[in-house]
C-alpha cells in the first residue's frame, strides 16, 4: 500500500506524523488542530525541535506563523530557506528550529481547513508540485480521521 493511502486506520496523531515525515524523507514535522477557542493547538511534533520553540508552537494563532497562514489561506505555505526568508510568514522563533525548508499544508474536513500539518528539513529543500499534491492528500486524510474522532 502507497502513502496516503497506509495512513487510514491510523488514528494516533503521532503515528500519523511519524509516516509522513518517513515517507517525505525530512527531520520535523508539526501536527496542530482547531480548538474550539479558535487558536491551533499541537496534538503531535517529530524530530528536535528547542524547549522555546516547542512552547511557542503549543498554541499558534489563525494567519500566525506558517502553520497559521496554512490555515488562513487554507492553501499550502512553503518556505525554501528560514534562515533567510525575509516574507514575514515565518515567525522569528523559526529560525531557531535549525529548519531551513518548511512546507506545512491546511488538514481539510471538506473545504473546511480545521488544522495544520507541517513538514520541515534542516537543508535548502524547494518542495516540488507533486510533493505538495502528496501532503495536501495526506493532511485530508489526517484531517478526516482526526477530526471524526
Amino acid at each position: 500500500m502507497d502513502f496516503p493511502e497506509n495512513l487510514a486506520g491510523i488514528t494516533d496523531p503521532d503515528q500519523l506524523l511519524q509516516a509522513t515525515i518517513q515517507h517525505f524523507q525530512v527531520e520535523t514535522g508539526t501536527l496542530h488542530l482547531l480548538g474550539p477557542d479558535g487558536l491551533l493547538h499541537l496534538r503531535a511534533s517529530a524530530g528536535s525541535l528547542p524547549p522555546p520553540v516547542m512552547e511557542a508552537i503549543r498554541t499558534i494563532p489563525v494567519g500566525k506563523g506558517i502553520a497559521g497562514q496554512a490555515v488562513a489561506l487554507a492553501r499550502p505555505v512553503s518556505i525554501c530557506n528560514i534562515q533567510t526568508d525575509t516574507s514575514g510568514v515565518a515567525r522569528p522563533g523559526a529560525r531557531q528550529t535549525g529548519v531551513q525548508s518548511s512546507l506545512c499544508v491546511p488538514l481539510m474536513v471538506g473545504e473546511q481547513p480545521v488544522g495544520a500539518l507541517g513538514i520541515g528539513t534542516a537543508r535548502e529543500r524547494d518542495f516540488t508540485a507533486a510533493e505538495v499534491s502528496l501532503l495536501l492528500e495526506a493532511a485530508r486524510t489526517i484531517g478526516q480521521t482526526l477530526w471524526n474522532s
